[in-house]
């Protein structure tokens, strides 16, 4: 880890994507995974079920093989819902889906976030909930210089698989860093402070996602219900942590 590229010093500190986990999690008490559309959001509405949720980084055999071997129901990609698969990575397709006490979540972002996270605590964190993660990073005693928090943006993937900065996680760790401050978390770093200006002024978050590329692609594939789930902002109480390799309530 480059001291230099870690934020040190900071209480609250933002960065991007797998390889900013990977880079802030020794140095932080707890990462704070911001994946909007549609992973920690659809974690979010899991969990609020009374699900719990284990991530895993691919859709193919292996995660086939990790849901048997949990005996957990598996989500599938969004257009291959049927009767008997119900569950998938669609907010809203989870929310009519029967209810399941275990769920295998493939997300290659969010799955590849949390797994870099070592020996730090894990939060589910969006735009549903970012008030409530704020509140309870900042009733732990986290968000100081002494107690770290990093807060990860997921971003979107370009077609050679390089990282896309996606602005509704922007704006859904904004919401994390804003409510962590408020709650009296201290010294943001300048990229934790530039993140949650960019929330403090937008006009309409719901808005702002909806007409963003990601936004568009949903909404262009037949999937704008989950742009409409994810941008339910601070509808949720729920904190989702990890634990023993599933996000569970805190």
């Amino acid at each position: 880890m480059r001291e230099d590229l870690s934020q040190a010093g900071y209480g609250i500190r933002f960065e991007w994507g797998p390889a900013g986990a990977k880079q802030l999690a020794p140095a932080v008490s707890c990462l704070v995974v911001v994946d909007v559309l549609s992973f920690t959001t659809a974690v979010s509405v899991a969990v609020e079920a009374g699900a719990r949720v284990f991530p895993c980084a691919w859709r193919d055999e292996s995660a086939t093989a990790f849901a048997r071997q949990l005996d957990a129901s598996l989500a599938v990609g969004r257009r291959a819902v049927t009767e008997a698969t119900p569950w998938s990575l669609s907010p809203a397709a989870l929310r009519r889906a029967p209810f399941t006490e275990r769920l295998v979540l493939p997300s290659p972002n969010g799955s590849a976030i949390a797994a870099a996270a070592g020996g730090a605590d894990v939060a589910a964190g969006s735009l549903r909930n970012g008030s409530a993660v704020g509140r309870w990073l900042a009733g732990r005693g986290l968000g100081t210089a002494e107690r770290p928090v990093g807060v990860i943006a997921a971003g979107e993937r370009w077609p050679d698989g390089t990282l896309r900065p996606a602005v509704e996680d922007l704006l859904g760790a904004g919401a994390v860093i804003a409510a962590l401050g408020e709650h009296g978390g201290t010294g943001l770093s300048p990229e934790a402070a530039a993140a949650a200006a960019v929330f403090a002024a937008a006009v309409d978050v719901g808005a702002a996602v909806a007409d963003s590329s990601s936004g568009r692609e949903l909404a262009d594939d037949g999937f704008a219900d989950d742009v409409a789930v994810a941008t339910e902002v601070d509808a949720s109480t729920q904190v989702p942590v990890l634990r023993h390799g599933a996000f569970v309530p805190a």
